[in-house]
């Protein structure tokens, strides 16, 4: 059985590798990052991301100095609309172009699945403010435009991954936690004391379709830690992938997942501790993704192609030696399920 997993994507089998990290990883030193990352995740590293270096190394930070003219500051709630860049843009420019810088001598002649990350645009919609301190979200407008920069972004940073990694296949992540939030009226206004009224399901599918396209050559992961992802929206938006908190299954997600296991979806389930904890054997960490497939009535034989095993969430809350062994973790969970599928 390969030890890679697998997905049609434009027509053509994409090989997406048995394990790799979810973004943001511990600490601020980018080259030792990057080392960490491409030698514990051999077959699939992933750009990470380093918050702790502060504003702009976030992920919001990162994704806002991706956009094309469309500019944001830094207020004490968070990240705000501006008219022109200024420091906290350039910030965000200087760290992932040190982070790139790191990740291109760490990756000479890698020719395999290489992952970035980026954040969605329902996410980013909930967290930029707009200049009176809404949220984007409240401004359908705003929305559009949002979406817009943003995809004309990612098309840029895309070029840019493949300039410095030329012989990599690069699969694009949008990270998406506050996803079934905003599906739901969840996201709480300014003042705290109200919700922003739900959008549509139609629309929300239809901006991550128009981001799913951005570039046919890439394929486009949503990843979500929160509870209830919408993997059968994700499903209908073109994802080839959905990444999520396999402990956070529950009875009510199955039927979709088996649904879009056997559309071709790959999933990226996370059963390895985002957090330091007492990591189990790598057989008991896929356990239960052994058992979903059963209660699934899914062949075992496709686990290895349909399954890419990743932590629970980002580690940038973890040591940096747990982080370590957390990825090396994953790497061994695969093999076991590649090795013993049954």
């Amino acid at each position: 059985m390969s030890d890679n997993s697998s997905g049609e994507h434009g027509g053509t089998t994409y090989e997406w590798g048995p394990a790799t990290g979810i973004g943001s990883m511990p600490g601020g030193d980018a080259r030792e990052t990057a080392k960490t990352v491409t030698g514990s995740l051999e077959t699939f590293p992933h750009l990470a991301e380093l918050p702790g270096r502060g504003p702009g190394a976030d992920m919001i930070g990162r994704t806002v100095g991706l956009l094309v003219e469309l500019y944001a500051h830094v207020e004490p709630s968070g990240w705000r609309i501006s008219d022109r860049p200024g420091r906290d843009t350039r910030r965000a420019h200087s760290w992932l172009g040190e982070d790139l810088d790191a990740l291109e001598e760490y990756t000479q002649g890698y020719t395999g699945p290489l992952k970035v990350q980026a954040v969605g645009p329902w996410t980013l919609a909930a967290a930029l403010e707009l200049r009176g301190g809404e949220a984007m979200l409240s401004d359908p407008g705003a929305c559009r435009d949002l979406l817009a920069s943003l995809a004309e972004g990612l098309r840029g940073h895309l070029a840019e991954v493949r300039r410095r990694v030329p012989g990599a296949r690069i699969a694009l992540q949008l990270d998406e936690p506050s996803l079934t939030a905003v599906l739901q009226g969840r996201i709480k206004s300014a003042s705290g004391y109200r919700t922003y009224r739900a959008v549509d399901r139609a629309v929300v599918e239809g901006a991550l379709r128009e981001l799913v396209a951005v570039d046919e050559e890439v394929p486009v992961v949503v990843h979500s830690c929160a509870p209830e992802v919408p993997f059968s929206l994700l499903r209908r938006a073109g994802a080839a992938g959905v990444s999520f908190d396999f402990g956070l299954l529950t009875e009510r997600d199955e039927e979709s997942i088996g649904e879009a296991v056997e559309g071709g979806t790959v999933l990226f389930a996370g059963v390895v501790p985002g957090t330091d904890a007492a990591l189990s054997d790598p057989a008991g960490s896929v356990m239960g993704v052994r058992t979903l497939w059963r209660r699934l009535g899914l062949n075992p034989g496709t686990l290895a192609e349909s399954v890419v095993i990743t932590p629970s969430c980002g580690l940038a809350g973890a040591s940096p030696r747990y982080a370590r062994a957390a990825l090396a973790h994953c790497v061994r969970a695969a093999r076991s399920l590649a090795d013993n599928p049954e």
